[in-house]
């Protein structure tokens, strides 16, 4: 039988879920026996070549903390990042490839095999970011069938696990992302509605809002610095999660410190906790707001919320929440578990649409009555010079083709005009964001299309974006006049990612487009 999984990629935690053969999702326990593990990597210093994953990664990083990665979702679709370990320069795709490496050969030990799979990326991703996650599956030697969202993936799991219906609320808060998503949840029927979200924000903020706690009051009693180290940073990270999860359960919480000036017993209560993240939670505030703003809602047409992520078990998020909406919000299932288990579920209705052959019956039985349409999460255009009526000059100006929150699949076409008189080539670019401002929105990917010589100005050239279920963009530049087309596939391409200002490319604007 064909095995098909989900996998949550995730910053502090990840795991992988597999169908059963009646089209249930559940979690595959790693060699530990553990059903989550920690998204962690070390490189041992005494045998080079061995690369430890997991909860001996974690152990092992007090060892030398140089030699050890956590966190390193936050930096996909970096192309600055680079760790250097034995004059090797690793990249953020290559190391989470180490640890969908690890999640592959657990699930194959037990399973015997690892077919199809689909990932989990925060809704709030850009393509460079998701497209760093799909290299990164491909290079752990995965067959990734799609990227799915985190929120729809636990909104998947909730709506197939439990009673959920009407104008839904995912909020999602990992170890170190954040996603707010609305949906209309119709028995096993999902239509999202927006997403909002902080690609950096999440546990890992509340552990350092601890961590600094814990400094200042150390210095504060003892007149000495508690981490004059990498490696007593790291110890007292561990330290400071530990005492976030207790605050979760009580109201204070107490360790003893071990620094240079000499032991201290310290004492931290929620209250402080609290007051030391109302920054972030403020945060959070706002992009619910936003989402709602989007969705065009007022917080009373919610009639449920659904949270997802270990980070929602801190009280005071539960207490905004009820406080905004009026009801407590659900964790029916496992919040930590969750987006796995629904990424399994999309990864089984995705090869069910494209492939319905290679789904075993007693699996296409169980995912049959699910339906899932998802959303564009954000705006799709490109750069074009039109004529500033106030000056008389052109100006670059982005130019939105595919907007936000449009359902998928979707495809959108404008009319741009060639600037020049013999203008014998159009540089286009992809652009991803909100704003009309060039240096405002991420260019994804930058192109040149060959044109004919001796041509007046003003030859149209039409813009198609495609949107497809399966997260892919696809763009066509059509010279209207001489028939030649450039296609961009985001599925196949690596976006440019070239973080370049706009007045790097204005003089290659101005030869591209203009608008009527």
């Amino acid at each position: 039988m064909a095995s098909i999984a989900g996998i949550d990629l995730g910053t502090t935690l990840s795991s992988l879920a597999v169908l059963n053969p009646i089209g249930k999702p559940e979690i595959v326990p790693n060699a530990d026996g553990e059903r989550l593990t920690p998204s962690a990597i070390y490189f041992d210093e005494e045998e080079t070549g061995l690369v430890q994953i997991g909860v001996e990664a974690v152990n092992a990083r007090h060892l030398n903390p140089e030699r050890s990665v956590r966190w390193i979702k936050r930096h996909m679709g970096d192309v600055d990042y680079r760790l250097s370990i034995d004059d090797k320069q690793w990249s953020a795709v290559e190391l989470s490839a180490l640890i969908l490496k690890k999640l592959k050969q657990d699930c194959i030990r037990q399973h015997g095999s690892l077919d199809y799979v689909t990932v989990s990326v925060p809704a709030y991703f850009d393509e460079i970011r998701r497209r760093a996650t799909m290299d990164a599956g491909l290079s752990a030697g995965l067959n990734v069938i799609g990227i799915v969202n985190e929120p729809v993936a636990a909104a998947l799991y909730y709506a197939t696990t439990c009673e959920v219906c009407g104008k839904v609320l995912v909020f999602d808060l990992g170890g170190g992302t954040f996603d707010v998503t609305i949906m209309d949840v119709k028995g096993h029927r999902m239509e999202i509605a927006c997403s909002q979200g902080d690609h950096a924000l999440g546990g890992v903020d509340f552990d350092q809002a601890v961590l600094e706690i814990i400094e200042k009051a150390y210095r504060e009693e003892m007149k000495a610095d508690l981490l004059r180290r990498e490696i007593d940073k790291t110890k007292y990270e561990d330290e400071a999660e530990d005492l976030k999860k207790t605050l979760s359960r009580r109201p204070v919480a107490r360790k003893m410190l071990y620094g240079p000036a000499g032991p201290m017993r310290f004492e931290i209560t929620r209250e402080m906790f609290e007051q030391a993240i109302s920054p972030l939670v403020a945060r959070m505030d706002m992009l619910v707001d936003l989402a709602l703003e989007e969705a065009g809602m007022e917080p009373s047409s919610i009639e449920k919320v659904l949270l997802v992520g270990g980070s929602t078990r801190i009280p005071l998020i539960q207490q905004h929440l009820e406080n905004t909406f009026g009801f407590a919000p659900s964790a029916a299932v496992n919040v930590d578990e969750c987006v796995s288990l629904g990424a399994a579920i999309h990864a089984g209705l995705t090869l069910l649409r494209d492939d319905p052959e290679k789904v075993p019956k007693g699996i296409a039985g169980g995912l049959r009555d699910i339906s899932l349409t998802d959303v564009c999460n954000h705006s799709y255009g490109t750069l074009c010079a039109p004529i500033d009526n106030a000056t008389g000059r052109r100006t670059i100006e982005n130019r939105i083709i595919l907007e936000k929150n449009t359902s998928l699949p979707c495809e959108a076409s404008q009319m741009f005009y060639t600037v020049g008189a013999g203008q014998t080539e159009l540089e286009v670019t992809v652009t991803q964001g909100e704003d009309t401002a060039p240096q405002y929105v991420n260019r994804i990917a930058t192109r040149r299309l060959k044109l004919p010589p001796g041509r007046p100005a003003r030859c149209p050239v039409r813009v198609t974006y495609s949107y497809d279920v399966n997260q892919r963009m696809h763009c066509c530049f059509h010279d209207i006049g001489s028939g030649k087309t450039l296609e961009v596939d985001l599925c196949m391409d690596h976006a440019d990612a070239d973080g370049g200002e706009a007045s790097e490319r204005c003089d290659a604007a101005l030869q591209a487009f203009s608008v009527q």
